[in-house]
């Protein structure tokens, strides 16, 4: 899969999009959950989900971002410096 090509990296998105809008979901439970010290209400696990699901787009974009960058950086060559020093 090409990661700089468009499609492939709209396939990455589709592929990390569950796992992301997840982490986003859980992270929202927990925060609320912590904010109940300051008199915040707690947010419910269901709305935490759909509240969650526009709140992953984002999150999505920015880990299929660090992922093909991890790829690029792994398939350098070793000892190869591409900052041109």
């Amino acid at each position: 899969m090409n990661l700089h090509s468009r499609k492939g990296f709209l396939r990455l998105c589709a592929w990390l999009y569950p796992f992301t809008a997840a982490a986003v979901a859980i992270n929202l439970f927990l925060l609320f959950l912590m904010l109940q010290a300051l008199g915040v209400p707690a947010m419910p696990p269901l709305v935490a989900v759909i509240v969650a699901i526009p709140l992953g787009i984002p999150a999505t974009w920015a880990a299929a971002r660090w992922v093909r960058h991890l790829i690029d950086e792994a398939e350098r060559r070793p000892g190869h410096r591409d900052d041109g020093a």
